[in-house]
C-alpha cells in the first residue's frame, strides 16, 4: 500500500535539496537532474554548489545557512520567482555529526547538532509548509538515520536529533496527507559521506551516496513513507526497536563493546 502519491515522472518537476554540497544530498540532486527535474541546490559551501551547477546544466545554486531563520524563506522566494510556483519536492538533507559520549559532554556540540539537524528543519518548514499547503500538492522529505531508532554508543548528540525527525515526519504525514501533500523520512544505515568518514570503527554494509540516492528514488516511486537501507543492516536496527530494554542494552553492549 502506498502512503504517498508515487513520484516517478520527474521531467519539469521543481525540486529543492537542502544539504546538496556532498554525500546523499548531492547524489540525490544529481539523480533528480538526470531524470529531468529542475533542480535547486542549497548548502553553506558555495564552491561545492557552484561545482554542482557547472556539472549539471540548468541546475540553480541557492547558498544558505540552515541555522539562519530567514534564509529558507529567501531561498524559497527565489525558487518561486524563477519557476512561478512552489516546488514539487523539497528534501532536507543538511546534517551535522560528531561522536559524543556522556563522559565527555560538550554542550556547544549538543547545541550545534540541534541547530543544524532539527532547528534547521523547523526554519525550512516555516517557509515551505505555507507554500505547499497553498499549492495543494507537493512532497516533503527528511533525511533521518537509523541512529534515531534507539540510543546508541557515541550518539549522544546525533541520535536524539534524528529521533526527533522521525517523530516530526510522522506528525507531518498525519496532518498533511488529508491536504494532498506527501511526506517521507529517509533512515539510512552507513553511507560513505564526509560525516561518516569521521568514524574510527568498521561500518557494516557501507554503501555509496549514489546507491543511497537510488534507494531514495525507488522509495519515492513506490510512495513509501519510510526508506531504510541497506536492508540487511537496517532490518536488524528495526528489530532492536522492539526488544525489551534489558535485551536491547545487552545486545548493544555485546556488539559494540560499550
Amino acid at each position: 500500500m502506498s502512503h504517498n502519491p508515487p513520484l516517478r515522472n520527474w521531467p519539469g518537476q521543481v525540486v529543492w535539496i537542502v544539504g546538496a554540497s556532498s554525500g546523499i544530498g548531492r547524489a540525490t540532486a544529481s539523480a533528480l537532474h538526470q531524470q529531468g527535474a529542475r533542480v535547486f541546490v542549497s548548502a553553506r559551501q558555495t564552491v561545492a554548489l557552484d561545482e554542482f551547477v557547472r556539472d549539471h546544466v540548468g541546475a540553480t545554486a541557492l547558498p544558505m545557512d540552515v541555522t539562519d531563520p530567514k534564509a529558507a524563506q529567501a531561498a524559497l522566494t527565489s525558487i518561486e520567482h524563477a519557476t512561478g510556483r512552489a516546488p514539487d519536492l523539497v528534501l532536507y538533507c543538511a546534517g551535522h555529526y560528531k561522536a559524543q559520549c556522556a563522559d565527555a559532554y560538550d554542550l556547544q556540540e549538543m547545541r550545534k547538532h540541534l541547530a543544524v539537524n532539527y532547528e534547521g528543519v523547523l526554519h525550512w518548514l516555516d517557509a515551505v509548509l505555507p507554500a505547499l499547503i497553498k499549492a495543494g500538492q507537493g512532497h516533503i522529505s527528511l533525511v533521518g538515520s537509523v541512529a534515531g531508532y534507539r540510543g546508541l554508543p557515541k550518539s549522544l548528540a546525533y541520535g536524539p536529533t534524528k529521533a526527533a525527525l522521525n517523530n516530526l515526519a510522522e506528525c507531518l504525514y498525519l496532518d498533511l496527507r488529508p491536504l494532498g501533500l506527501g511526506v517521507s523520512i529517509v533512515n539510512p544505515g552507513f553511507v560513505d559521506t564526509p560525516l561518516t568518514a569521521q568514524n574510527e570503527f568498521a561500518m557494516p554494509q557501507l554503501i555509496t551516496p549514489d546507491e543511497a540516492a537510488e534507494e531514495i528514488m525507488w522509495g519515492w516511486a513506490q510512495g513509501r513513507f519510510e526508506m531504510n537501507f541497506p536492508w540487511r543492516f537496517t532490518l536488524w536496527m528495526r528489530l532492536l526497536r522492539h526488544l525489551p530494554d534489558a535485551w536491547f542494552f545487552a545486545a548493544v553492549r555485546r556488539f559494540t563493546g560499550a
